[in-house]
């Protein structure tokens, strides 16, 4: 594979590093040019997918985001085209054409023209789009999507392999939603006055539920990547939230277990057997100046709160010596603020190490009717009741949980469970 003498060949991850950096803002900048989501999200996906398959084989031009720019702009220009149905539509088309003729005389060359001249200094547009894709009218899984497709620039069939779906699933699944943004008048802004907070956590649970999507994944890592990038931009573009930086260090901790969460031949390592040597020290610490970042505002929020008990297992050199205390303190005020029965389960799984499984196991059976498709209910009720010594209960409840869950690498550590009570 060999490049021009102006293109530069990189491995896919740097590929996509480049395509996160300039694909939200060529987005942004069509739709502001526009006005239509719809046409601007698919000229950039189009340029995208293009932009991939010539970059592999002819290497990154100078300025990758001009040429993003300019590719999207005339797959925008076609798109109008192909639609002048109205006058809104045709006037559009007058204002693209226009920007077009301006940029004709570079068109042999695109990588004259820098992203910022082409698409203006617009880092913070992609925070009200982020909003929009956000927006609670749209389905859990619609929002997470269309937030990977428009603001990063994941390509459809890169985010039906990270959701594990078919390809012609997820593209139903986004023209749905962006006929939903149409439907109901969905603006791209960043909210102002008492629905503020909501909303920015609408923002904050898709990212998290993007970065946990990626978290267990052996084979899409990249995908936890995209989420930590996500809560980045969101934190250093509203700087003044202390829950988008109490999620940053909270995804950042996590991350910096990465290098030890599997094992040699692929299989799931827990946090009680993982070697935190292979932690990432300067990835921890940067997780606490997030963190510290977000208490000196004064705002506990449950992701502070959460980077807070990531931060007491990140400081603790052995499992035997984490402060089971704090962090079960620090369970108790999470509860304040996140009453879901998942946050009990947790609370649950740290009582067990403060006053043994019995206390554990009977608040699990407080949420079990809440939980009782999700698997972690189950694979934690298996080993509360190894430790109480009941392996046939242990057994049945690591079955179901093996029954709920699709994910491998867990499905992996559930079928070794079971063959350890059965040899």
């Amino acid at each position: 594979m060999s490049g021009g003498p102006d293109n530069v060949l990189v491995p896919d991850a740097a590929l996509a590093q480049i395509v996160r950096d300039e694909a939200g803002l060529v987005v942004a900048a069509l739709y502001r040019r526009t006005g239509d989501f719809d046409v601007a999200e698919e000229a950039v996906q189009e340029a995208v997918v293009a932009a991939l398959r010539e970059w592999r084989s002819g290497g990154v031009p100078a300025n990758p985001g001009a040429w993003l720019a300019l590719t999207a702009r005339r797959r925008a220009i076609d798109r109008l085209r192909r639609s002048l149905r109205e006058e809104q539509a045709a006037t559009r088309l007058a204002e693209a054409l226009h920007a077009e003729q301006v940029l004709t005389e570079s068109d042999a060359d695109p990588t004259a023209y820098g992203s910022a001249e082409l698409v203006g200094d617009q880092a913070d547009e992609r925070i009200p789009m982020l909003f929009g894709c956000c927006h609670p009218a749209l389905r859990v899984e619609a929002r997470l999507a269309l937030m990977l497709r428009a603001v990063v620039g994941l390509t459809t069939s890169q985010i039906a392999r990270a959701f594990l779906v078919p390809e012609a699933t997820m593209a139903q699944r986004l023209v749905r939603a962006k006929k939903k943004i149409r439907a109901v008048g969905i603006g791209f802004t960043i909210p102002t006055g008492p629905d503020r907070s909501s909303r920015l956590d609408e923002v904050l649970t898709a990212i998290y539920l993007t970065y946990n999507a990626g978290y267990l994944s052996k084979a899409d890592s990249g995908l936890a990547d995209d989420a930590i990038w996500l809560a980045e931009l969101l934190a250093r573009s509203l700087p003044t939230e202390p829950e988008a930086w109490g999620l940053l260090s909270l995804v950042t901790n996590l991350s910096a277990r990465s290098a030890a969460r599997f094992d040699c031949d692929g299989h799931l390592v827990l946090l009680s057997e993982q070697d935190r040597s292979r932690w990432d020290a300067v990835a921890i610490a940067r997780a606490e100046g997030y963190l510290v970042r977000a208490a000196a505002v004064r705002q506990p929020g449950r992701y502070q709160l959460q980077a807070a008990i990531a931060a007491c297992h990140a400081s603790a050199p052995t499992w035997a010596a984490t402060d089971w205390l704090q962090i079960l303190t620090l369970y108790d005020l999470l509860l304040q603020h996140d009453p879901s029965p998942v946050v009990r389960l947790n609370h649950a799984i740290a009582l067990s190490q403060v006053s043994g499984p019995a206390a554990a196991l009977a608040e699990l059976e407080s949420v079990a009717d809440r939980l009782t498709d999700y698997h972690l209910l189950h694979a934690t009720r298996a080993q509360l009741l190894e430790q109480l010594g009941d392996p046939d209960a242990a057994r049945a409840a690591n079955l179901r949980a093996l029954e709920l869950t699709d994910n491998p690498a867990e499905q992996d550590l559930l079928r070794e469970r079971i063959a350890q009570v059965d040899g």
